[in-house]
Order: structure tokens, then sequence, then C-alpha cells
């Protein structure tokens, strides 16, 4: 298999995007999933609170993980390409 610096250059970028984007969207919901309160005062609803409060948490965690697993990802297609060869001199004129 032989890789394309170009191509991998590009795919490194496009990545890099998407983990802007993926970023940014678990940026909004961070506060949108603080705390999540129960729906009413019995027991019931705040077990259903705490279930979907801690489901949040791991979801923070996961999301933590994968950014820095996104990150080394993208570094590695970055790195792999290899330095960019130099431009050739012009050709002389005749």
């Amino acid at each position: 298999m032989i890789a394309v610096p170009e191509l991998m250059a590009a795919v490194a970028t496009d990545l890099a995007g998407i983990g802007s984007t993926i970023g940014a969207a678990n940026a909004a919901a961070a506060g949108n999933i603080g705390v999540v309160l129960a729906a009413g005062a019995d027991e019931v609803s705040a077990a259903v609170a705490a279930v979907f409060g801690a489901h949040a948490q791991s979801y923070r965690a996961v999301s933590a993980q994968a950014a820095v697993f996104h990150d080394q990802f993208v570094q590695a297609l970055a790195a792999a390409r290899g330095p960019m060869p130099a431009p050739k001199p012009p050709a002389p004129r005749r």
C-alpha cells in the first residue's frame, strides 16, 4: 500500500475539522446535562434522576477519552505523511 502525502494531509485536515465539530457539540451539550432533577418528590423519581445523572457523567468521561484518541489519531496521520518534499526549482529558460 502506498500513502499519498497530499491525501494523508487532506484526511488529517478533514478529521481535525470533524473533531472540532464534535467538540463544539459536546461543549454545548455539557451545560444541559450537568444536573438531572427529579420529576417528583418520590423515591422512583429520585432513582430515575440518579440513573440519568450517572449516565451523563459516563458520557462526559467517554467523550473526553474519545477526544484524546481522536487528537492522537489526527496527529499520527499528519506525522505519517512525512515531510513535504521541497518544491522543484523552475526549469531554466532557453
